[in-house]
């Protein structure tokens, strides 16, 4: 299994003859959406970086595209033009099915919480999220994250856009993935609390994932604050630098 990291929680799985494109935002710099906060951090238009120069020869390999909820920076214009041209067969919350469909996209599959469901001649696990602490969460919507074991390959779970719930502890040491990829970026509007996990939260995922971590939504959008930097050196404090991979833009990792 290849795991190419392309801008915030834009991922590619590339396993076998199929290729997985996760989260698409694929607009240029600024061209995603407005800025998402105005007094908190410095107000810029979305995406803050352009995709790195080798993206879209990785993306114009999808065979499958995996959405775990519908914020503009999870799933752009850009994103739906490309999808929709192509009727890439699209795997979703059950929640989001109608949306999508509306849109003009191609959902072949729907995924519900805890229902494990046949995926690419393995299984997918619909997994819950909490998008923010508090009041916040509700607001954000629905966010689907997923648990993925295919033959011959290292189980995955991507958290998607959460906070440290009962069931992220759940999935970490119940299904004990052997890749978890984590939100890090502490996202926050101008007002209400963050909206994915805090630093001391991210440790805590660290620390109870039983194998590879892999952190991404760093760095790419104006709303969150943590730096690559900063969580190398709180990772570094808790000794586990060995076990997580934070990922520049366009880098990749055989698992």
């Amino acid at each position: 299994m290849k795991i190419h990291h392309l801008r915030n929680a834009t991922m590619v799985i590339e396993t076998g003859d199929k290729v997985l494109l996760i989260d698409p935002m694929l607009g240029k710099k600024g061209t995603a959406g407005p800025t998402f906060t105005l007094f908190r951090f410095k107000p810029q238009r979305n995406p803050i970086v352009d995709l790195p120069n080798n993206a879209m020869d990785i993306v114009e390999k999808t065979t499958h595209c995996l959405l775990t909820h519908l914020h503009p920076d999870h799933l752009d214009k850009e994103a739906e033009n490309f999808l929709r041209s192509r009727q890439t067969p699209i795997i979703c919350s059950i929640k989001d099915k109608k949306q999508l469909i509306k849109r003009g996209l191609n959902v072949t599959q729907t995924v519900d919480y805890w229902l494990s469901t046949p995926f690419l001649d393995g299984a997918i696990l619909g997994i819950p999220a909490v998008h923010g602490y508090g009041f916040v969460a509700k607001p954000m919507g629905n966010v689907m994250g997923f648990y993925i074991k295919l033959p011959n390959e290292k189980s995955i779970y991507l958290s998607a856009d959460t906070i440290y719930t009962d069931d992220v502890h759940r999935v970490l040491t119940e299904l004990k993935p052997d890749v978890a990829v984590v939100a890090c970026g502490t996202a926050q509007l101008d007002i209400f609390q963050p909206l994915l996990m805090r630093m001391d939260d991210i440790l805590k995922f660290l620390k109870n994932a039983p194998n590879q971590v892999i952190a991404n939504h760093l760095e790419a959008v104006n709303h969150c604050p943590t730096t690559r930097k900063q969580l190398e050196v709180e990772v570094s404090k808790i000794g586990h630098s060995d076990k997580v991979f934070i990922p520049n833009d366009g880098e990749s990792k055989v698992f």
